[in-house]
């Protein structure tokens, strides 16, 4: 019998390498609008939040003006380069063993809505997610609403379900949802930092995610 009915993804990071894409456009969007641009480690800390909390975070004391030109910018790098995204090694194979096992498939994450969708018609695994939310459809990480969004739409408990994701706002949602969470060690935040939020394991891979969840999982 398995223990979790119901697995949930994140997106960036996890299932898609654009980690550093996204960080180069945070930094690229700042340094078209004459601001000081953030360093590498705190561009790639705010990955998986949304753009209204990565901005106040990066700079809270930002004009409205300022935060919309940055947003601008940033949406224009992003889509810019956005057809050289790929996801990870194995991620499709590791996705159909684990809907061939009777899992729940969905994701939650940090993207808007239009992000995700067009996100979804790029790569051949998109069918296998049951439901996905989007930051811009409730509250995004690590408050819980799009976790208890997703397991009240599939109609599955907290104790039955584990978050996945490469960053700590990840691991912040599983527990502000009551869910387990993974981590997966090669996205946006270091192994460290994840294991600090005691995961029920970190993986260096998603072969190796995989194979633990179809062990263990």
């Amino acid at each position: 019998m398995n223990n979790f009915d119901l697995i949930v993804f994140d997106w960036d990071g996890t299932l898609v390498d654009s980690t550093a894409h996204i960080a180069k456009s945070i930094q690229k969007a700042y340094a078209d609008n004459d601001l000081p641009v953030p360093n590498e480690a705190d561009s790639k800390h705010v990955i998986g939040l949304g753009l209204v909390d990565t901005f106040n975070y990066l700079s809270p004391d930002l004009t409205k003006e300022q935060h919309q030109g940055i947003v601008n910018r940033y949406r224009h790098h992003f889509l810019e380069a956005d057809k050289t995204i790929h996801s990870f090694k194995n991620v499709l194979e590791g996705l159909q063993d684990l809907s061939q096992k009777n899992y729940f498939l969905a994701v939650a994450t940090g993207k808007s809505r239009e992000g995700l969708n067009r996100a979804l018609t790029k790569v051949n695994f998109g069918h296998l997610f049951v439901v996905t939310r989007c930051a811009d459809e409730g509250l995004p990480k690590p408050n819980p609403d799009m976790l208890h969004f997703i397991m009240d739409d599939v109609g599955v408990t907290p104790e039955r379900t584990v978050m996945i994701g490469d960053t700590t706002h990840d691991l912040l949602l599983a527990q502000n949802a009551g869910a387990q969470g993974i981590g997966v060690t090669y996205g946006a935040h270091e192994k460290d930092k994840l294991i600090a939020l005691n995961p029920i394991t970190c993986v260096d891979s998603f072969a190796e995610l995989t194979t633990w969840l179809l062990k263990n999982g």
